[in-house]
């Protein structure tokens, strides 16, 4: 028996033992595409010799500095490859050991900002029903996962308020055209400001793709721009999740780089470090940065491991190898070829309602019925049972319930490593359709 909590308390996972490129090998021998790079964070695979190396160099010489003493040199060296050409505005990092710890610090730096400025009246953030933003309880509390958000209910903050995602597949209105359905989210963006209070709003908060909670949604022609306008019409901030889109995600290093706008503040992870070493952390607007330069001198906000010397040199080794291996633009030709091989394989499924995502992050929805969108029932747990038909095969993916409003709804997320081939894209597809299809058999 299992001393260790699992994810399920009723039946315990297979051990993995080795990973090697885009496979990973359990101790029973069986071996298994990591066609999501677990929860869409391994984007160089396992066992890059360059990574492992730099970890190795790392050891021999600094493991641990508390920043309250010391930096390191490759905390410095991954802050100069992230904004030292100040991308968008953002010009300063800060790093931590995951997600969730870096919407945290996102949420503190916004707040602070305006207590800064003399504006302590700013105490609410608007966010999206149906998004993600971690696990901790001021994460929780911003993201808009009913099913996660559910169980501790009473624990979260009431700072928080939610708005509409941009889900054109399920929220469009009949005879809405892309710039109308814009135009309506962002009028009810302002109308949510308008019943907070403007002057009291913090931030706008949002992943700028929208991850596992539904499912590589990415937002509609327009739509940054139009939310962008309102943040800055009322002096608030936008803040931009890019946790599991970004990092070259979907194709650019910052997935917002396609949307015509800049956040004040980015929260980056999973891409970050690829798996390697625990890391995530935030990017930070100049303005920003100025304003706690000129008050009080300092983030009030820190953790014990922050900038570790040995998470940052894996990461900067995880950046550089992205870089040199040109695998930016492996990504958008590798993702081309995975929406049209799902599209072949599943564009005409009886049960594929929407094929979905950018870059190698990718999402097929479940339905039971194409013609009215309708749902599976949820007791049929239908994206578990694709994912076992795919672990079956060789295929490791990842599964969501509760797309629609944290109950109903099914749909899978594909997103394998940035050094995937386009044969290996082929093989993905051609599990995944056999196990879509298997799951559908036993329903």
């Amino acid at each position: 028996m299992s001393h260790l909590v699992h994810r399920s308390l009723r039946a315990e996972p297979p051990v993995a033992v080795r990973g090697e490129g885009i496979w990973l090998h359990g101790r029973d021998g069986h071996a298994v595409i990591d066609g999501s790079g677990g929860a869409a964070v391994a984007c160089l695979g396992h066992a890059h010799p360059g990574v492992l190396a730099a970890m190795r160099a790392q050891m021999d010489r600094l493991c641990y500095a508390h920043t309250a003493l010391y930096s390191c040199e490759s905390a410095e060296r991954l802050a100069e490859m992230m904004v030292g050409h100040a991308p968008g505005g953002l010009t300063h990092a800060y790093f931590c050991s995951s997600g969730s710890e870096g919407n945290e610090a996102a949420i503190k730096m916004a707040r602070q900002y305006f207590l800064e400025i003399g504006q302590p009246g700013r105490v609410h953030v608007v966010a999206r029903r149906q998004s993600y933003h971690g696990n901790t309880l001021g994460a929780l509390s911003a993201g808009g996962n009913a099913m996660r958000r559910a169980p501790y209910a009473p624990l979260l903050s009431p700072a928080f308020s939610h708005v509409s995602p941009c889900y054109a597949y399920r929220d469009r209105r009949d005879g809405e055209s892309d710039a109308d359905m814009v135009a309506r989210l962002a009028a009810e963006l302002e109308a949510e400001f308008q019943r907070l209070g403007p002057d009291t709003v913090i931030a706008f908060m949002a992943e700028t793709v929208v991850g596992a909670t539904l499912g590589c949604v990415a937002a509609l022609p327009g739509y940054f721009e139009a939310v962008r306008a309102v943040c800055d019409r009322h002096g608030a901030l936008l803040i931009l999740d890019e946790v599991m889109s970004g990092m070259g995600r979907c194709g650019t290093l910052h997935a917002w780089e396609g949307e015509g706008i800049a956040p004040d503040i980015q929260i980056v992870a999973k891409g970050l470090g690829g798996g390697y070493q625990p890391i995530g952390g935030i990017l930070v607007s100049g303005k920003v940065i100025q304003r706690l330069e000129a008050g009080s001198g300092a983030f009030m906000h820190g953790h014990t491991y922050q900038a570790h010397p040995l998470a940052c040199a894996a990461a900067v080794a995880v950046q550089e190898a992205i870089h040199a291996d040109g695998l930016l633009e492996n990504v958008r030709v590798m993702g081309r070829r995975l929406e049209q091989r799902l599209t072949e394989r599943l564009g005409n499924h009886r049960c594929v309602g929407d094929i979905r995502g950018r870059g190698l992050f990718w999402a097929v929805e479940l339905v039971q019925d194409r013609a009215t969108k309708a749902v599976f029932d949820p007791a049929l747990k239908l994206n578990e049972r694709v994912k076992q038909e795919a672990f079956a095969r060789g295929l490791a993916c990842y599964p969501m319930g509760g797309t629609i409003d944290g109950r109903h709804g099914d749909h899978v997320i594909l997103a394998p490593p940035y050094i995937v081939t386009g044969a290996e894209i082929d093989m993905i597809v051609e599990r995944f359709g056999d196990a879509v299809d298997a799951a559908l058999a036993g329903v």
